[in-house]
Parts: structure tokens; sequence; C-alpha cells
């Protein structure tokens, strides 16, 4: 590991990618973010780059719909962040709305000023 790729960030963010498929792993390359199904509803959701006011509930055209807010516990880098918001979502997604704060989203959130993916 050399520069960026030994910091917290840079291995929270190698894990992150490990975790996602082959498709969702593309949409976070090129796009700044990757899309889950919920476990409950599947309902289709995006995660977008970041740590908070980062989720979005989508509908059947991909549009934003509804945001909502979620993260675990801590300071912890971005990529350990979504890593949890895609688990959590996947696997316990009814838990996850009942805590979640909901949010208006709009483009100004989730302007992409540089690839993580």
């Amino acid at each position: 590991m050399h520069g960026a790729e030994g910091t917290p960030e840079g291995r929270s963010l190698r894990l992150l990618r490990a975790w996602l498929s082959p498709v969702q792993r593309e949409q976070f390359a090129r796009k700044g973010y990757f899309e889950v199904v919920g476990s409950d509803s599947r309902k289709r959701y995006r995660i977008h780059a970041g740590a908070s006011v980062n989720v979005c509930e989508i509908d059947e055209r991909g549009r934003l719909q509804e945001g909502w807010c979620f993260m675990p516990i801590g300071a912890l880098p971005i990529g350990d962040v979504m890593l949890a918001q895609k688990i959590a979502l996947e696997t316990s997604e009814g838990e996850v709305r009942a805590v979640a704060r909901r949010f208006s989203p709009s483009g100004f959130h989730f302007r992409q000023t540089r690839p993580l993916g």
C-alpha cells in the first residue's frame, strides 16, 4: 500500500469495494454512488459517497424520493459508514427506517467533487 490507500479512509474504501457486487462497484466508480435493495420492502436505495444525509429511496425510474439519514455510532471513515449502511438496508431495512431521520433530497446534496470508488 502507498499514499492514500494506506490511510484509514483508503482502507475503508478498499473494504467497501470488496463487499460491493460488480454492478455496485461500477456504479460507485463511475457515479459516486451505488444502489441496494431493502430486505423487507424490496425498495431500492441509492447510497451516495458520504457519511450522513447520503441515502435516498429511489423510484423505478431512478428518481430520488425520500432521504434517510442513519449511520453507525463513532467517527468512522466514509467507506466504513457506507458499508454499514449497505449491510443495514440489505438485512434490517425495517429497523433502519424506524430509527432514521427523513429528509427531502436535492441534487445539491449529492454533487460529486471527486470519485471515491
